[in-house]
């Protein structure tokens, strides 16, 4: 009672079990045999000789790897190269339009309606040859109408003056005066990317307080880092004495590299006083 009845056996119950042999493996398979390895642990299953890595194997798990390293360098690489051509790009102009406000505010109006705000004037002039005593501070309008560029010029040429926007040299002359006016600027494509482009007569517009000078490109050539003498107040001629008003602008050379300086020589051509108006080459 309560027991499960077993089922009926037939007549052939007493015959050993039929083992099936194992199908062939379909064609796009592969048979992976295991086989037991006695361990401290007790017996555990290793893979047989077939499933084994080969040298072939780890040379294509190799290169696999390495193929996404590269990949995944080569996006770093981009968008490192994105920032440093449109990124950089907008952060420069974004503070040269501060550096505008401030240079239109410490300047005061003019009441023409022809100057814009970055190119106003005071009535009560300031002395010309007295330099801003805090560097990195607004002091000159600059255009280069070839190039369809103008940019706000700061007082220094630090890395923390030249972040933003080109810098003037501090021992330099201010713009018009008698001796070399000179301005240094990061090679990008914000500030002086394209100064190669510029050749002899090319005009170059510098703006102070109350007057536009025109000045006009006398030479564009590559200087070695250790060649000072470009900035002097006779450019190449240290020792000498100014008789000409000049303008140089300098930058690293080649594009995206330091090891040599792109120099850029103008005369002044003449002096026009904003209250006669912007330049004709300026489109006045």
């Amino acid at each position: 009672m309560g027991a499960v009845p077993q089922p009926p056996r037939d007549a052939d119950s007493t015959a050993e079990p039929v083992i099936e042999e194992p199908t062939q493996p379909r064609r796009g398979e592969r048979v992976i045999k295991l086989r037991p390895e006695q361990s401290t642990d007790g017996y555990k299953s290793v893979y047989s000789e077939l499933t084994r890595p080969t040298f072939w194997s780890r040379l294509r798990t190799g290169i696999r790897a390495a193929g996404e390293v590269l990949i995944t360098f080569g996006i770093v690489v981009l968008l490192f190269a994105g920032y440093e051509i449109w990124g950089k790009s907008v952060i420069v102009n974004a503070h040269q339009n501060d550096l505008s406000q401030q240079l239109a505010e410490a300047w005061g109006p003019t009441g023409d309606p022809t100057v814009t705000p970055s190119t106003t004037s005071s009535s009560t002039p300031a002395p010309a040859s007295a330099p801003p005593k805090v560097q990195g501070t607004p002091i000159a309008g600059l255009y280069i109408p070839r190039l369809d560029k103008n940019w706000i010029v700061v007082e220094g040429v630090t890395q923390k003056d030249l972040r933003y926007a080109p810098g003037h040299y501090p021992t330099s002359a201010l713009p018009g005066q008698l001796g070399n006016f000179s301005i240094a600027g990061h090679r990008n494509r914000a500030t002086f990317w394209r100064l190669d482009e510029l050749d002899d007569g090319d005009v170059i517009v510098a703006e102070d307080r109350d007057n536009w000078h025109v000045y006009r490109v006398t030479r564009n050539h590559i200087v070695k880092p250790s060649e000072v003498a470009v900035v002097a107040p006779v450019p190449g001629e240290p020792d000498a004495k100014p008789t000409d008003a000049m303008l140089t602008l300098t930058t690293c050379h080649p594009k995206f590299d330091n090891y040599e300086r792109l120099i850029i020589h103008a005369k002044l051509d003449r002096t026009q006083p904003k209250s006669a108006g912007r330049p004709a080459e300026l489109g006045g």
